[in-house]
């Protein structure tokens, strides 16, 4: 039985930089079975859209390890779906990272994948992500 797991993740910044959250949500997928089917969301402080989004991944993965344990979590197949363009196409080594702030998210990233056996992103439509964008801003009301 293969081990699957797709993260939904989206970050954003109302001002940009301004008041951020995150929204992320985790499915297991299996042969046998639905399994975990989790929903977060939270503010993030004062950032912009991009760290947000890289925030929003951090997160995801750093949960869906706690989720599953370590030693599940280096059998399972991560896939990480993200309506940012940018974030995605980094992560897949198709952009340069320009931006400083971003690179040491890169590298907590990059480090995070380490922790399974593997992980893939996938960029999507914004109307594919709903759910994460939902709790995006949920978050970011909660702060007005």
């Amino acid at each position: 039985m293969k081990n699957r797991l797709v993260i939904y993740t989206d970050g954003g910044a109302r001002g940009n930089p301004g008041p951020a959250a995150i929204g992320v949500v985790i499915q297991e997928i299996s042969d046998k079975r639905r399994g975990i089917n989790k929903y977060y969301g939270e503010a993030i402080g004062n950032t912009t859209n991009n760290i947000a989004e890289y925030k929003a991944l951090i997160f995801g993965l750093k949960k869906a390890k706690s989720l599953l344990g370590g030693k599940k979590a280096e059998e399972t197949e991560v896939e990480v779906r993200s309506d940012s363009e940018l974030i995605v196409s980094q992560l897949k080594g198709e952009y340069k990272i320009k931006e400083e702030g971003l690179k040491p998210l890169f590298i907590d990233v990059w480090n995070l994948k380490q922790d399974f056996k593997s992980v893939s992103f996938v960029h999507i439509p914004r109307e594919k992500n709903r759910e994460a964008d939902k709790l995006v801003n949920q978050a970011l009301d909660t702060l007005l």
